[in-house]
């Protein structure tokens, strides 16, 4: 089968990884080609929360240097890494972060705590975010981006910023006028309202992408939907192009200068998730978007002899699962990232007992609970246990708060099957379960550690990270609450993950390598398709976005030196 057109460059997948190679490679002059499998565009960033870490990125007052990040990342990164591939993602992560900017597009910082707020030279000046975006900027294209989850909108409908979210998920000062606003913004929003129910105000990771787009579209970059990589093409063992299909239609296109792999990681293909994760969990508890990311960059590239790295592990994250409006037999997912951490709670095994500060970041969350199922058998799923005080302020994944969804509203199918409700400790643990005698020592002693702000255990609430989620109210601790008012309510909390850690093993220039460590001519990879710079770690907000990001502006620099006869820059200097 012969190639019915060439580009420079192709792309395989939209997210952020795959717009920002496309962008970087059209403004270096460069043909370029994005092929996506889904209908619509964005991938599991739009989905996302949006957030990019970027240390030393002097977009803000910051002392922050290269020096510092490497000592808190030395205190934090337990694992193995490719040290030059580190070295490279710290160096080039600014002059990506600077080139998104110096294309017009409104990068900042955002005030989020790195997730070792213990380490050294740990900071909250790190993780970089952009303003929202107008959705029909994008034209024609405006409603082929992938929409938010539920969970980032309220009712479904309207589109949370960050500063929204955490107004209304805990109740502070003025979330009933933020709410006001959002309501009043959307409805008086006349011609879209003609349009379509969704939203025209683009947030998180939605406006990354957005913003993102808005770019590669001006730059001429052809995006094409509902195409599927099929494998790769080859020719004297170099990479010259991808097979794909197309609603059954297989074809070649040809590559010039390379192929760059941005497909994501394999989460939804519980096949490679048995092979790879020592506990597997199911692909349907995964909180990206439902079967899409199933592996196929990563099962092309091992067809043509590439080697993988830290496989065994994903960016987890808790979720929970409930019935979808009006659609009772199917369910969808909601993460309890921060959920699990809030006053008033205590997470539990199926023994009763608890494995982890519930109030750290999601991914240590979830590495607690593979670790809690590894010795004990007893985790994946374990126990959100709170009560009345928690059910009145707080959501539970898909459960909210009693003033917007109160115990009568809650669906009779969802009792005692999503959400379980006892008038006792006792009682609720014979719902699920779980050992009446030891969920009662444990309820007793979080309810002692919040009488004094101390847990002895697992120290909740000791530091800045556990603090931003919890309730300034709330005295002596913010993350500890009593558990004292009855009914009580628990509600399983699932092994998800926001992608996985693991893929394809590539070098520091994005290239994609063989079993030697060999660079295989044409071939490049980021974000999830690729092995993360920073192994099992996930250092703080963004940690995902910020290497998929760099590493796609890394491929596309290296794709264009060699395409323009000019020496690649060196692994450990920016391009300008």
């Amino acid at each position: 089968m012969s190639a019915s057109e060439t580009f420079d460059v192709v792309v395989v997948g939209s997210g952020a990884a795959g717009a920002v190679a496309a962008l970087r490679a059209a403004e270096r002059g460069l043909s370029v080609l994005v092929v996506e499998k889904a209908h619509k565009f964005g991938g599991t960033s739009a989905t996302s929360g949006g957030v990019l870490w970027v240390p030393d990125n002097k977009l803000g007052p910051s002392d922050d240097n290269r020096e510092k990040t490497l000592s808190y990342l030395g205190s934090v990164m337990t694992g193995p890494v490719q040290r030059d591939r580190l070295d490279a993602y710290l160096d080039h992560a600014p002059a990506m972060a600077r080139f998104i900017k110096d294309q017009g597009i409104p990068l900042g910082v955002a005030a989020w705590p790195d997730y070792y707020q213990g380490a050294p030279d740990a900071r909250a000046d790190r993780s970089l975010i952009v303003d929202t975006f107008d959705g029909p900027q994008l034209g024609r294209f405006f409603p082929l981006m992938r929409e938010q989850y539920n969970r980032f909108k309220v009712f479904g409908r309207y589109s949370m910023d960050v500063m929204e979210f955490f107004s209304l998920s805990t109740r502070a000062k003025g979330w009933v006028m933020t709410f006001i606003k959002m309501f009043w913004r959307y409805w008086t929003d006349f011609d879209t309202r003609r349009l379509t129910a969704r939203d025209r105000r683009f947030t998180m990771g939605a406006a990354l992408m957005g913003w993102l787009y808005k770019k590669v579209f001006e730059r001429g970059v052809q995006l094409r939907l509902d195409t599927k990589l099929d494998e790769l093409v080859t020719a004297g063992g170099r990479v010259t192009g991808v097979r794909v299909s197309h609603f059954g239609r297989v074809y070649e296109i040809a590559a010039r200068h390379g192929v760059v792999l941005c497909a994501g990681g394999f989460e939804w293909n519980q096949e490679l998730r048995e092979r790879y994760f020592p506990v597997p969990g199911l692909a349907r508890h995964s909180s990206t978007p439902e079967d899409a990311n199933r592996g196929e960059g990563l099962l092309a590239g091992l067809k043509v002899g590439a080697a993988t790295e830290h496989t065994d592990a994903g960016w987890w994250i808790p979720t929970m699962h409930v019935p979808m409006p009006k659609a009772s037999n199917f369910e969808e997912i909601h993460q309890a990232a921060f959920d699990v951490g809030r006053p008033h709670s205590v997470a539990v095994n199926r023994l009763g007992l608890r494995f982890v500060d519930e109030a750290t970041g999601y991914d240590d969350f979830g590495k607690a609970m593979v670790a809690d199922q590894l010795r004990t058998g007893a985790n994946t799923p374990c126990w959100l246990v709170f009560d009345a005080s928690f059910r009145e302020k707080f959501t539970a994944g898909g459960i909210l708060p009693t003033i917007l969804m109160p115990d009568r509203r809650i669906p009779p199918d969802w009792w005692d099957h999503y959400i379980f409700r006892a008038d006792s400790i006792e009682a609720l643990a014979a719902k699920i379960h779980v050992p009446a005698a030891a969920l009662k020592t444990t309820v007793g002693n979080m309810n002692e550690y919040a009488r004094t702000g101390i847990d002895p255990e697992f120290g909740r609430g000791s530091n800045a990270y556990d603090q931003m989620f919890g309730d300034a109210n709330v005295k002596p601790n913010p993350c500890l609450g009593a558990i004292d008012r009855a009914p009580f309510y628990a509600v399983p909390i699932n092994l998800g993950d926001l992608g996985t850690k693991g893929g394809l093993k590539a070098d520091a220039h994005a290239r994609v390598l063989d079993t030697q460590d060999r660079p295989i001519p044409g071939l490049y990879a980021a974000g999830n398709n690729a092995g993360s710079p920073f192994g099992n770690c996930y250092p703080g907000a963004g940690g995902t976005i910020g290497p998929a990001m760099t590493f796609g502006y890394v491929a596309a620099n290296h794709i264009a030196a060699c395409a323009q006869g000019q020496d690649p820059v060196p692994a450990g200097k920016a391009a300008a």
